[in-house]
């Protein structure tokens, strides 16, 4: 029976309280069942993100593997769905499902990340950009419509703006609001991560890269690129020039990705705003409070402000106020 690593154990607990402690007790007993029903053998060090445990597996059926177990969570439930309509497409197959458990037999690859690569600035968004544009397919039915929580988006926004001290301008506010309106309640069916960025993209020899740890949404490809944006948080607090460092990566990945900038932009823009509301209200996994914390989140505002363009601004206000279809 396998022994649960203690940080997972502990993580777990503290985030999701006495269900989470259920689970852990539960997990021994999960994955030996699993292990057993897949005809699996365990084969190396037991590896845990941050919801879940990974286990390197030889399955009597299917090449080299890992098992993945993850805490039953809303945002846990069609991972699975994702990987299925991709086929192996531009991320890891998937073998065998378990989704009363929560678990998946997935194809190994190798455990070094994009991120972990060394590759510069422009090559990590050019991959990443590769692999979104390879992602887009028509998405599965049942996977959860972005566009239905387009009017969540909105009314987050106004609270946050209403009961948080914040410095975000009201011209910035307004065109978060603006990309709500015009790209979040009307977006396309496809297939999009929902949480691409360098460390879910995994070195392999089947493809140099696959993604790995989907979300599963329905919507917008331009979605995934200002995620990615804002995962690169780091490498741009360290740019000279914040605004040229951001479009230099949004003009990379959106070629790759086959998105056009403005779109992306826009995209980033917002996510950038609800990040720094997201810090003053609950901080970030890496920095919970004291000076980091701060230093994050006025890099998130100053992000949000520098992917403002006013004339770009002006011309969406403009044709939102027209009388004319």
């Amino acid at each position: 029976m396998i022994e649960v690593p203690e940080v997972l154990a502990r993580t777990t607990v503290a985030r999701e309280g006495a269900a989470g402690e259920r689970w852990i007790c539960e997990l021994p007993g999960i994955v030996d069942g699993l292990l057993d029903r897949w005809g699996c053998v365990v084969d190396g060090e037991l590896m845990f993100g941050g919801v879940g445990l990974v286990v390197p597996v030889v399955p009597e059926s299917h090449p080299p593997a890992v098992l993945k177990v993850s805490f039953p969570h809303p945002g846990n439930v069609h991972e699975p769905d994702a990987f299925a309509a991709w086929a192996g497409r531009g991320a890891v197959l998937l073998y065998e499902r378990d989704d009363a458990r929560f678990a998946m037999l997935l194809e190994r690859v190798g455990s070094s990340t994009l991120g972990e690569s060394g590759a510069d600035e422009d090559l990590v968004a050019s991959v990443a950009g590769q692999l979104s544009r390879r992602l887009a397919v028509p998405a599965p039915a049942q996977l959860p419509r972005l566009s239905d929580r387009a009017d969540e988006w909105a009314e987050q926004l106004h609270v946050d703006a209403q009961e948080l001290a914040h410095h975000i301008p009201a011209r910035v506010l307004d065109f978060a609001h603006a990309t709500v309106r015009d790209l979040g309640r009307d977006q396309p069916d496809t297939l999009v991560h929902g949480d691409l960025h360098a460390r879910n993209i995994l070195c392999a020899e089947r493809e140099p890269w696959l993604a790995v740890d989907p979300k599963g949404y329905a919507g917008d490809q331009g979605y995934d690129g200002a995620n990615f944006l804002k995962t690169r948080a780091f490498s741009l607090l360290a740019a000279p020039d914040l605004r040229a460092a951001a479009l230099r990566l949004l003009d990379v990945f959106g070629e790759a990705a086959g998105v056009e900038r403005e779109r992306l932009r826009r995209w980033a823009q917002l996510h950038a705003v609800q990040a720094a509301f997201w810090a003053r209200r609950h901080g970030f996994r890496v920095a919970r409070g004291g000076p980091e914390l701060e230093r994050l989140t006025a890099f998130a505002e100053e992000l949000a402000e520098v992917l403002t363009d006013g004339k770009a601004f002006a011309a969406a206000r403009g044709q939102a106020d027209d009388p004319r279809p």
